[in-house]
């Protein structure tokens, strides 16, 4: 057997009114994974908990992202977070604060013949 690409998913979250870019993470790995129903795994007779999937949040600083909280996303399977340095920040009017703006890609994996 052979691990191989089966899904690339995308998704884009944001911290409106504050600087977190773990919650922005977070809502981008949601937003690529709540719009879909995968029923690749049951097609192929294997369980969904078999999946392995490679997770990539792109936020202006990376270092800032707990990928711990990014991982407990997933719902099924085992997965991989690399944090990379993408999005977006805007600064609020006043330069206190600002807009977090996160972008995920998971691609899932499964092993098959």
């Amino acid at each position: 057997m052979t691990m191989k690409r089966m899904v690339l998913e995308i998704g884009m979250g944001t911290d409106i009114r504050g600087t977190d870019s773990t919650k922005a993470a977070v809502r981008a790995l949601r937003d690529a994974l709540w719009h879909n129903s995968l029923t690749v795994a049951h097609a192929l007779d294997l369980d969904v908990d078999s999946m392995q999937v490679a997770v990539t949040i792109g936020v202006p600083q990376p270092d800032q992202v707990d990928k711990e909280q990014v991982l407990a996303v997933l719902p099924h399977g085992t997965g991989t977070v690399e944090v990379v340095e993408g999005g977006l920040q805007i600064p609020n009017e006043a330069g206190t604060d600002g807009t977090i703006m996160a972008h995920a890609a998971a691609v899932v994996y499964l092993d098959v013949a």
